[in-house]
């Protein structure tokens, strides 16, 4: 038996067969080109299989070292990855700049992290495991372009249609390039260093030969402007860096807006924090100490069990640790159904997350009835949660040596939660105001009650709803 079939045999034992078939398919017979930056999310639509089956199977074949793992720090506007790292650890500016934009962003783990999946050495060896191997186009849609860019299949002829020009240019090397420029926005650039040069031209075509020279070098210059005439011109390129750079002069015009914009859903690091087979494998390795990533919008929900404590008092320690057990069993389960993830557990209680507010109400609904149908089973009619859910802004931190959050928002989710009586699930403004929580509990018939409260530590009276 080779070693891939070891391989996949083994991730046969934990993964649903038919994901499992689908990589190894992969591996196996696919372009080089589509082994790099694997997007799960696209990967799963294009097969009509659950995303978050496919993601949890490519974490596991990450463990197997069948596949490894990047976080790309991209950027929103032309989806060019400013930074790859093999860890989040090492995602540590506090803001990132593109130069091919001329724009800068803050980081943060909403929409500014991408996750994706390249096929492991190990396995197979494909060009992009050596870039200096790519092509330019090939550079450009392995290497520089995240997975959340949706270009078309040949990207050759995608590359002749929006450049002027473009040149292999080796270490040390220096290249003249004559050029006819027309009116408009051209943009000259690097995706190996990221430097760019930004030339507008404008006014009556000239006659005489124009020059402009750009110098490629590790230095982090500011991207600058020029102005040019229509007319000839000749563009001196040097490299001063110890590899190639491959530098191509962008025609910015309507057609290469038409390809930027051409988007597809891709992993971002906050929906792959909440979920269940990441924290499970990755829980105490995804943050360095010390290290603060932002995120704009999480969902916390708390749960705890009411009156825990007169549980065990009532049917004696031995029952009492079974049902409890039972019950963190099924919450782990409801939770992961619906793209979330337990945080932790303190004493009775649970901290999840998730990517938004809808899926933490569809997940305590479930959870409620699953305790009814529990206590119901287990003649425990007082087997009820309490659960409280807030939306909103959060560090994402490590706290006694595992991945957790921190931030008011954290705070407030707890706090609300305690305001639950049995059975109620009580939620905050900001929740109950996302459209697809909105649209979820109209089709249940649930109809939430509002009230005003104070709660420890916030200045001001927060609105509340409870659904019933």
């Amino acid at each position: 038996m080779s070693e891939i079939e070891t391989l996949f045999g083994v991730l046969r034992q934990s993964v649903d067969e038919d994901v499992v078939d689908l990589i190894e398919r992969m591996v196996r017979e696919a372009p080089d080109h589509a082994l790099s930056k694997i997007n799960p999310l696209h990967l799963a639509g294009e097969a009509s299989l659950d995303e978050e089956e496919v993601i949890g199977a490519l974490l596991r074949a990450v463990g197997l070292g069948i596949l490894e793992m990047t976080w790309s720090v991209m950027c929103p506007s032309c989806a060019g990855v400013l930074s790859a790292n093999k860890s989040l650890k090492t995602v540590n500016s506090a803001q990132y700049h593109c130069a091919f934009c001329a724009a800068g962003y803050e980081t943060t783990l909403d929409n500014l992290v991408e996750v994706t999946f390249t096929v492991s050495p190990r396995v197979r060896k494909i060009a992009a495991h050596n870039a200096d191997e790519l092509s330019l186009a090939e550079y450009y849609r392995q290497v520089f372009w995240s997975s959340a860019i949706d270009l078309p299949t040949d990207v050759d002829a995608l590359m002749r249609e929006l450049t002027l020009e473009a040149v292999d240019l080796p270490p040390g090397e220096r290249a003249i390039l004559s050029l006819q420029i027309r009116a408009g926005m051209l943009i000259l650039f690097d995706p190996v260093t990221h430097t760019a040069q930004f030339i507008e031209v404008k006014g009556e075509e000239t006659s005489e030969r124009q020059n402009l020279a750009l110098i490629f070098n590790k230095a982090d210059v500011p991207v600058d402007a020029v102005t040019l005439r229509p007319g000839a011109l000749r563009l001196t390129l040097e490299n001063r860096t110890d590899t190639r750079v491959l530098p191509a002069v962008w025609v910015a015009d309507g057609r290469l807006d038409a390809v930027l914009t051409r988007r597809r859903p891709s992993l971002t690091a906050k929906r792959l924090l909440t979920n269940q087979t990441f924290r499970d494998l990755y829980r105490t390795e995804t943050l360095a100490i010390g290290q603060r990533l932002k995120i704009l919008s999480l969902t916390f929900l708390f749960s705890d069990l009411k009156d825990s404590t007169g549980l065990y008092e009532h049917v004696g320690d031995l029952v009492a640790f079974d049902l409890v057990n039972e019950h963190f069993r099924l919450l782990q389960e409801i939770i992961a159904a619906e793209r979330g993830a337990v945080v932790k557990t303190i004493g009775d209680a649970v901290m999840a997350t998730f990517e938004t507010p809808d899926r933490a109400i569809a997940a305590a609904i479930r959870m409620r009835e699953a305790m009814s149908e529990l206590g119901a089973q287990r003649q425990q009619q007082g087997l009820l949660l309490k659960m409280g859910i807030h939306e909103g802004s959060c560090l994402a931190v490590t706290l006694n040596g595992q991945q957790d959050y921190f931030g008011q928002t954290v705070n407030i989710a707890s706090r609300v939660q305690g305001l639950a009586a049995s059975r109620s699930i009580v939620v905050t403004e900001q929740v109950v105001e996302n459209a697809e929580t909105r649209n979820l509990l109209e089709a249940g018939g649930l109809v939430p009650t509002r009230r005003s409260v104070a709660l420890s530590g916030i200045a001001e009276r927060v609105s509340v709803y409870e659904i019933p």
